[in-house]
């Protein structure tokens, strides 16, 4: 009977998860599609400029409306998803590594090591990311590189703490001791072993942590320090839209749209892939 109430428990739960993984990971197909195929589907040049219908409200030829310089707002919000997810794809390849490699060597090998990596990442987390990355790329000057450094610089200490804590837990167990039997320690033990098994909850921290480096990489964009025009870029194209936003709206809540979108597309799939591989919520 217990069984039976506690299946009828889950099922609506299981569904949930399911619901919101589909929708976040469909939601993420349709901007990877748009930034694969945007010659294919802006129907204008981004950055063709055309005087005579500058501030266009949205019609039946310019969809989503122009800007300023006559651009068409629907070609530039799909372009404007290219570098985006380039800038995305670099801090994650960034960070991931940087923070699995200091959070797994600080929980394997403990001791002043531990102490040492921890004090670092401690001070990183106490750091504005934002804030940081804007003084960096001030330093470095702005630009797709020099922005996903800034970012991925202020980003990894998450990843290294979570993967600290589950080297903690890991350490002592059996699974690790019937490799430490068979001859396995160090590197291999560490990447072979610990690694594997702290990749599921990387994945998940770093797709719920996507939304908010988008928002970063926006506010880069936003107050100049991103990609650099006439490129388009999300929030770049919010900055320009602000001078005019109380007379021409669509100017600035296009690419605003655009943001809050991709933002949902992947918080909806970390929380989908967070239900789906934690094992207290069963199979």
């Amino acid at each position: 009977m217990t069984q039976a109430l506690d299946s009828e428990t889950v099922k609506p739960f299981k569904k949930r998860r399911n619901i919101t993984l589909t929708v976040g990971l469909t939601l993420v197909g349709i901007l990877i599609f748009a930034a694969l195929f945007a010659p294919l589907l802006a129907p204008y040049d981004p950055n063709a400029q055309e005087m005579a219908v500058r501030l266009m409200p949205p019609s039946a030829s310019h969809w989503l409306g122009t800007d300023g310089f006559g651009r068409d707002l629907l070609s530039r919000v799909i372009y404007g998803a290219r570098p985006t997810l380039l800038l995305v794809s670099l801090i994650l390849v960034l960070t991931i590594p940087v923070g699995m490699l200091i959070g797994i060597s600080a929980g394997y090998l403990g001791g002043w090591s531990e102490r040492v990596l921890m004090r670092i990442t401690d001070i990183f987390l106490s750091l504005p990311n934002l804030v940081i990355a804007l003084a960096l790329v001030a330093m470095m000057g702005p630009g797709l590189m020099n922005g996903a450094l800034a970012l991925a610089l202020t980003s990894w200490p998450p990843f290294a703490r979570q993967a600290r804590a589950e080297t903690l837990a890991l350490r002592r167990s059996d699974y690790l001791a019937a490799a430490r039997m068979q001859g396995i320690n160090g590197l291999r033990l560490m990447f072979g072993h610990i690694l594997p098994l702290c990749l599921p909850t990387a994945v998940v921290r770093a797709a719920l942590s996507l939304g908010d480096i988008i928002l970063s990489a926006a506010g880069l964009g936003f107050l100049g320090m991103g990609i650099q025009p006439p490129t388009a870029e999300w929030g770049s194209m919010v900055a320009e839209g602000s001078k005019v936003i109380f007379d021409q709206w669509w100017v600035a809540a296009v690419p605003g749209g655009a943001i809050l979108f991709a933002s949902l597309a992947f918080n909806l799939t970390g929380d989908g892939l967070r239900d789906r591989l934690d094992t207290r919520n069963g199979d």
